[in-house]
């Protein structure tokens, strides 16, 4: 197993230097990067006021060289890549400060979304799941399965704005504030006044996260459940005495977490996948914003950065997924 760890650690590097080199290479191909957004807006300005003078070719080069972009594009990949090594992802071109601070400073908020719906998707897939395999085919099954099949289908961003429209101010009612994490006049209320509206503000958010992760565990987890429950040994189970549910939560259950545990390892991407355009919706200053901002920005250096980080917290997730995975099941060797 020792041997393995080290084999997946040292591969988690060539991964991410291809990933590196690709999406740098990709990013020089779009348009409006910082230079082009300079010179727009500069132009756009003279043509506005009699007599105005637009940029001159000296200055584009200025500008240029300032931004690094008077280098051959894989000059300018091997200077980042070093300095990345070095933990410097560079400065971002719009908040003017270095992209690893920016990247921590959306970390906390993304990084709670993401573990509560995480933590609650298994919270209530797991059991939820197990139920439903032992009430196959009944109506309350059949009535779980056609809601739990809408919440798998239906991204939720959409979920988002459906929820807003209805439930936040739109055509409806007015039971939820439209976005962002706290009221306007949140540093004036009490203690237990501000904790009851970052609650409040929570409710629609965590739920959108929720569901796309709560219907696939628990679709999952029922048919994981279903394979156990046909196997020899619960036969041998029940034969012996046991209930269908005492055979279950004893015998099946530890069995049927086994295909879950793959996905356990995720915990380490739940700031940075799902959220982009659900913390867009809702206005939550968080990873997904900045991803969305920057893209929009061309701010190259805190899109690198974020999918770089993005990509090492996914690789160490599968690796965490692994371990869990013979935790589960000793009789699984890793060589």
């Amino acid at each position: 197993m020792t041997a393995y760890l080290v084999r997946r650690l040292l591969l988690i590097v060539p991964t991410l230097l291809g990933i590196s080199l690709v999406c740098f290479a990709l990013v020089q191909f779009v348009p409006g990067g910082p230079v082009e957004q300079i010179i727009a807006k500069v132009n756009a300005a003279a043509a506005s006021h009699p007599g105005g003078r637009g940029i001159s070719p000296e200055e584009i080069a200025n500008i240029q060289a300032y931004f690094g972009f008077d280098k051959p594009a894989y000059v300018r990949y091997f200077t980042w890549l070093g300095n990345m090594l070095r933990g410097d992802f560079g400065n971002s071109y719009v908040y003017q400060q270095p992209v690893l601070d920016v990247i921590v400073s959306k970390m906390p908020i993304s990084l709670f979304f993401g573990l509560i719906s995480y933590f609650l998707a298994y919270a209530v897939s797991l059991p939820l799941g197990v139920k439903k395999a032992m009430t196959h085919g009944s109506l309350s099954d059949s009535v779980s399965s056609a809601v739990i099949f809408a919440g798998y289908v239906l991204p939720g961003y959409a979920v988002g704005i459906v929820l807003l429209i209805f439930f936040a101010g739109g055509s409806y009612l007015s039971w939820f504030p439209l976005g962002n994490i706290v009221s306007d006049n949140f540093e004036s209320l009490s203690p237990f006044d501000k904790v009851l509206d970052f609650l409040h503000h929570m409710v629609l958010p965590v739920f959108c996260y929720l569901i796309g992760e709560f219907a696939m565990l628990t679709l999952l987890m029922k048919n994981s459940t279903l394979e156990e429950l046909g196997k020899d040994y619960m036969r041998t189970a029940m034969a012996k005495g046991l209930s269908l549910r005492q055979a279950v939560w004893r015998q099946a259950f530890r069995n049927a977490l086994i295909p879950i545990a793959t996905g356990v390892g995720s915990i380490f991407a739940v700031m940075f996948t799902s959220a982009l355009l659900i913390e867009r919706v809702f206005d939550i200053d968080g990873m997904g914003l900045l991803m969305w901002n920057s893209m929009i920005g061309r701010d190259y250096n805190v899109v690198l950065g974020i999918i770089v980080l993005s990509s090492l917290f996914v690789a160490l997730g599968r690796l965490l997924s692994d371990i869990i995975y013979v935790v589960v099941d000793p009789r699984i060797r890793f060589d």
